[in-house]
């Protein structure tokens, strides 16, 4: 029996609005949870695992409604639900923050990120996973792969050019469920020029209820708030917040910047100001709308403060909801450009750093922690400059999770710098510089006087409190490295995991357990570990080669285009602007690599692909430094490697059985599940780029024995 002619069209539909869902929900779960790693890897694995389902699970339901052939009111249903499922999930994951959170502000546990994730894409990714089983009932498995790649490469296309740019996330899907009812009204068998009719007044229906939406939900979700104005930008969602007399702005769900905050003002600059016996020309990177400016303003000797902020979204709000934070001062001067990059770029020499960002809790701000920023911070400063860090922390207590991530940042700085010195407080500032630091309150307190400086709270009162010759001592004891305490690098972003355990000891439970237990396991023992249960899998010959081929290449290349997401924040930092074009690019891969498979006259053999799949991470880490331009370039050739492969794969796995094809798709997203975890959550903050690349080469290594050890594919 031949295919319906609007199959096709289907099937590419289910790529096209599953990448562009994928794009918003996980632009709103990053903002959900702060933007922190764990939750991209704890998204992507729901996603994973869900579809899964969908395609292995849920998929053998049409294998009883009939012997063989395309069921249209099946792929009706699931089309309808995919159009509902959508703006619920948006809905759903906005809702999570009024649901798990007792205050506005708080940070959400593993807990709730969990179920979160589970909940919201529960409403969208089983369907197309079961849509993509009740394809293969008439096409083959690859050429169902095909289609989809293809339309998800539209998708992200039309995401990252357009939807993004110009749409709300409620109006995206709102242009999203009316594509789909669309498709509802030909599966049934309308006439064809009803479901354009369809698709236009569902549009125009649909967008009367987007603000609404938008209002409500966004209210919902910043409920102990009065909000302002939000903004979806290239770099993320900026919200401006007021409460109680005070301004907020949050980028990413975190409050970064409260205005009037005269402590937090003060504390961000005099004291690295006042460490510098003359500060002329001053760097502030971060947070120019906190009032910082004004106060660096005070001292004298200061000719100009340069403040870089990555998103020009940031100063557009700050001009007209901060005004009095950014002063209309001659020696002041905004760039709206990535810190490191106007460290490389910048013509000037500065005396003083300062490095006004949270704690390296995602791979974007642990760029402004490595090895690599504070070399490139010191060839940029005069002699005697200083470069100045902050940390929150505690009066008289630093927590064990604490003390670590210190130790590493203070190991960093001194490997760069000759002289390091850490200020005791509610805010831990470390201190690098090629000259001595001042860690005497006598000191600072009379370069406060000379200069005339008016401080509320940084002041002659308080410094001989704050640097008592004791505690100055005890947290030099406390934070102090030793021969075992890693250097934070680019590649190796050890603090950021340290952050994560800080940030698992606020919550307690299982998971804190694991987390901290898993970054004592050496790298040669999680080898061992991965290579002895695929050495099992192989002994036992279960799965066969194929299915085992499509696993673990599926692992691969999700590990690959996490490899190659973080790769570009470490190196550039605005992956947020590159994840729809990078998810496009590797999904287009995908299709033309399956196509090519599918136009073979013979099933291609398995194992010189998996050799090649096999070396893509490595290729993919050597490769990241070459320019922003060479990324997508990667994410496309290897797609089509994965794509390749799980083509090859189908092929010899079954011969248009009834549930063949959704079968082997469920193995390959359940490789991609477990790649998704152990890659972007645990393997690369622990054990680095480099290291991981390796696993992820060795790991493909059994398909290629396994393939070699039956000599011949045997049926499934």
């Amino acid at each position: 029996m031949q295919p319906p002619a609007q199959l096709r069209g289907i099937l590419a539909l289910i790529g096209f609005t599953s990448v562009i869902a994928q794009v918003v929900l996980m632009r709103e779960l990053m903002v959900a949870f702060y933007g922190n790693e764990i939750s991209l890897g704890l998204v992507l694995a729901c996603w994973l695992l869900w579809t899964a389902l969908g395609s292995g699970v849920f998929g053998r339901i049409c294998a009883g409604r009939e012997s063989r052939g395309f069921d249209r009111k099946m792929a009706a249903a699931l089309e309808a639900a995919v159009a509902v499922g959508f703006p619920l999930a948006i809905a759903a994951v906005r809702e999570s923050r009024p649901l798990f959170q007792h205050a506005g502000g708080e940070l959400l546990g593993f807990g709730p990120m969990f179920l979160t994730a589970l909940v919201a894409l529960g409403l969208v990714c089983p369907f197309s996973g079961w849509l993509f089983a009740v394809g293969s009932r008439m096409l083959p498995a690859a050429s169902v792969y095909v289609l989809e790649a293809a339309g998800s490469a539209c998708g992200g296309l039309l995401a990252s050019l357009v939807l993004v740019r110009f749409l709300p996330p409620f109006g995206i899907a709102a242009v999203v469920a009316a594509m789909n009812l669309a498709a509802v009204a030909a599966l049934v068998g309308a006439k064809r020029w009803r479901p354009v009719l369809v698709a236009l007044l569902s549009a125009g229906l649909l967008a009367f209820a987007v603000r609404p939406a938008e209002t409500v939900t966004l209210d919902r979700f910043w409920q102990g708030f009065k909000l302002l104005a939000v903004s979806n930008s290239l770099y993320g969602n900026l919200a401006v917040l007021e409460s109680e007399g005070s301004r907020s702005l949050a980028e990413n769900g975190q409050v970064v910047t409260t205005v009037p905050d005269p402590a937090a003002a003060e504390e961000a600059v005099h004291l690295p100001l006042l460490e510098h016996p003359r500060p002329e020309h001053v760097l502030l990177i971060g947070s120019c709308a906190n009032g910082s400016l004004a106060e660096a303003l005070k001292h004298p000797s200061v000719a100009q403060i340069d403040c870089v902020e990555l998103d020009p979204a940031v100063g557009e709000l700050a001009r007209e909801f901060f005004p009095s934070a950014i002063p209309p001062d001659s020696r002041v001067r905004l760039h709206a450009i990535d810190g490191r990059r106007f460290l490389k770029t910048g013509p000037s020499q500065f005396d003083v750093i300062v490095v006004n960002l949270p704690e390296p809790r995602t791979a974007q701000l642990n760029r402004f922690y490595t090895l690599e920023f504070f070399a490139s911070a010191a060839q940029r400063l005069r002699p005697g400059g200083l470069l100045a860090l902050a940390f929150p922390a505690s009066e008289n207590y630093l927590s064990p999770e604490a003390q670590a991530l210190l130790r590493c940042i203070h190991k960093t700085l001194a490997a760069v710098f000759p002289h390091v010195a850490a200020l005791p407080g509610e805010t831990v500032h470390l201190f690098g510089s090629t000259a001595p630091l001042v860690v005497d309150a006598r000191e600072l307190i009379e370069r406060l006087h000379a200069r005339h400086v008016k401080t509320l709270y940084i002041s002659e009162h308080f410094l001989p409190f704050r640097l008592a010759p004791e505690r100055v001592r005890e947290l030099a004891s406390q934070i102090e490295p030793d021969a075992a305490t890693p250097v934070n690098r680019d590649f190796t972003p050890i603090a950021y995991y340290f952050d994560l355990t800080l940030w698992s000891a606020r919550f307690g439970g299982l998971y804190r357990g694991l987390l901290e237990h898993a970054g004592q396991v050496p790298f040669w023992a999680l080898l061992v570990a991965a290579l002895a249960v695929l050495a099992g899998l192989v002994r036992v010959g279960r799965p066969t080669p194929s299915a085992l081929c499509a696993g673990v290449t599926g692992f691969t290349m999700i590990g690959v285009e996490i490899l190659l997401l973080l790769g570009f924040q470490a190196i550039y930092g605005y992956v947020y602007q590159q994840l729809a074009l990078l998810v496009a690019a590797f999904m287009a891969g995908m299709s033309c690599g399956s196509w090519l498979a599918l136009r073979r006259s013979a099933p291609p053999p398995l194992a010189p692909i998996q050799v090649a799949v096999a070396a893509s991470p490595l290729v993919v880490f050597g490769l990241l430094g070459l320019g922003a331009a060479a990324a997508p370039v990667l994410a496309l050739v290897c797609g089509a490697l994965g794509g390749f492969q799980f083509a090859a794969a189908s092929r010899r796995y079954f011969t248009h059985s009834a549930s063949g094809g959704g079968k082997l798709y469920a193995i390959d997203l359940a490789g991609s599940c477990a790649g998704a975890l152990l890659v972007s959550a645990y393997a690369i903050p622990v054990f680095g780029f480099l290291r991981t690349a390796s696993l992820m080469a060795l790991v493909n290594l059994f398909p290629v024995l396994a393939a070699r050890a039956r000599r011949q594919t045997p049926a499934p």
